[in-house]
């Protein structure tokens, strides 16, 4: 194998990159990124970034020396647009085509969208800067989307003096991903400061005053954010000959077709230990994920299966909000330690009869790290959680989802 190609310069990709030298592969190893920047980190978008603690030169994940020490055939502001499966062979939007011997799809995501004009996304390192020029004392931002995304920028925004209104179609926010009461737990943290969260409410477009709801209403704005999740890169792959389905589908190994791997927000994959397809857009997973990609390509007959335990973290307010696993379709949820209304708590997942999460807010890392191995070895709930835990979830009809997309994570 003389020529592996990886399309997407974020952290999946350099990580397939560096994993690939590091296990001494010698070839050329071409990385293409649709971005002009250098690779840089995302999750300090919506928090550090946006908040103006940090500039821009910080989110790096490598110098230019380091880059270089790889020896890649570097290509930056370069958009793939075709892959040819039989010709082993991308082409991208300048006309130049790149062959390979094994492929590594790292493409990512973007933005779901309404309908209208000159709301922001954040999604890129563009789009932070130029919401946070907007952003100040007074200014009026209206957030569609109370994920973990939007929450994040809604309490960066407040921070920074803006008058901030939050709108989220279901009920309660992020319920459908960590249960009701963990749901609104952390809505009244906005609704404390200010914030003008209303729940159960549809936007339908962005006007040039604000926001439209269903019901005609117009919600005013200086600046909008459409926080509404995001969709993976996977239109350039239409009539490729490979399966795509929300995002590049995978098995166990990450393997899409022969010598053609996926990896990070783009690649839906079989998790064995969890016993399903998934796709997480989380910070950790691309990383990990891309260096399981790059040596199962290098390595097909002692590949090793994909099986992480999922974590992510976000940053509202004063709030430091972890959790480790896959909470999609859980039973149960019961807090084993602190307390709901005090914010800090740690709240384990039921799936079954095994703990398949767990999520905590204001508690030492310590205290979290410490149920990721109950996860990662499946272990029985009824032997695992005190049979005092206060439960805190609703039935499991009523629970859909999964850990939502951290789009900054």
């Amino acid at each position: 194998m003389n020529r592996i190609l990886v399309v997407g310069a974020s952290a999946a990709g350099l990580a397939a990159a560096e994993t690939l030298r590091r296990e001494g592969y010698d070839g050329t190893i071409t990385l293409v990124g649709e971005e002009p920047h250098l690779p840089y980190d995302r999750p300090p978008l919506s928090k550090q970034l946006l908040s103006s603690e940090w500039d821009a030169g910080r989110l790096d994940l490598r110098t230019p020396d380091d880059l270089a020490a790889l020896g890649l055939d570097l290509r930056l502001g370069a958009e793939a647009i075709r892959l040819e499966l039989p010709e082993r062979t991308v082409h991208l939007a300048d006309g130049s085509e790149v062959t390979y011997d094994g492929l590594i799809l790292a493409t990512g995501v973007r933005p779901r969208r309404l309908p209208g004009e000159g709301a922001h996304v954040l999604r890129t390192l563009d789009d932070a800067l130029t919401l946070r020029d907007r952003l100040g004392p007074g200014r009026r931002l209206v957030v569609v989307g109370a994920g973990f995304l939007g929450a994040e920028a809604a309490a960066v925004a407040w921070r920074l003096g803006a008058r901030v209104t939050l709108l989220e179609p279901a009920p309660v926010p992020l319920a459908h991903a960590v249960g009701t009461e963990v749901g609104h737990v952390l809505s009244q943290a906005h609704r404390e400061r200010g914030v003008d969260l209303r729940c159960g409410v549809t936007v339908t477009e962005v006007t040039e005053d604000g926001v439209r709801l269903a019901d005609g209403e117009v919600v005013e704005a200086d600046e909008v954010l459409v926080a509404i999740g995001s969709l993976p890169n996977t239109e350039w792959l239409d009539g490729s000959g490979l399966t795509v389905g929300d995002g590049v589908i995978c098995d166990e190994y990450c393997e899409a077709a022969k010598n053609v791997y996926a990896a990070g927000d783009v690649a839906r994959w079989y998790n064995p230990l969890f016993g399903t397809a998934m796709r997480i857009e989380h910070r950790t997973n691309a990383a990990e994920q891309g260096m399981a990609a790059a040596r199962n390509l290098l390595n097909p007959q002692g590949r090793k299966a994909f099986a992480p335990v999922p974590y992510f973290w976000s940053d509202q307010y004063d709030m430091k909000i972890q959790a480790y696993g896959f909470l999609r379709g859980h039973d149960e949820v019961a807090v084993v330690d602190g307390d709901l209304a005090e914010r800090r708590f740690l709240a384990v997942y039921r799936t079954g009869e095994r703990v398949s999460g767990v999520l905590a807010v204001g508690m030492p890392p310590r205290a979290v790290r410490q149920w990721r191995q109950a996860i990662a070895s499946g272990a029985d709930w009824r032997e695992t959680v005190p049979a005092g835990a206060s439960a805190a979830a609703e039935p499991k009809e009523a629970v859909h989802g999964g850990i939502p997309s951290h789009r900054a994570s």
